[in-house]
């Protein structure tokens, strides 16, 4: 691994541990929900209507751990934010293991 590697992977961390900020100043203001993850329903509260792209493609993706809470009635902060942590992390080292995996394909058909 070189040198620029290893500053973009600390970078990458630390984004990773600064993400729960997300959760942690709509909570702080009491603003709802963390911004720009609104359920249709809420977009809909907030503006008016739902746009048809939203509309259509809303219920396409079911998130593997919603709202970033492995249990129902655990709704604690705190929690939300170890688990925003972890998604984070979990999220940057798969783009990074499939990012090294097509650059090797790519240099390896490039010789």
């Amino acid at each position: 691994m070189n040198k620029l590697q290893k500053k973009i992977l600390v970078i990458l961390l630390l984004l990773c541990l600064i993400t729960p900020v997300g959760i942690l100043l709509p909570a702080f203001f009491n603003a709802g929900d963390a911004w720009g993850e609104w359920s249709a329903q809420t977009v809909k509260e907030l503006v008016g209507y739902v746009p048809k792209g939203l509309a259509k493609y809303s219920d396409l993706w079911k998130a593997p751990i919603p709202d970033y809470n492995v249990k129902k009635t655990d709704r604690s902060i705190i929690h939300k934010s170890g688990y925003y942590i972890v998604s984070g992390i979990l999220g940057a080292t798969i783009t990074y293991v499939v990012m090294l995996l097509i650059s090797k394909l790519i240099v390896r058909h490039g010789e």
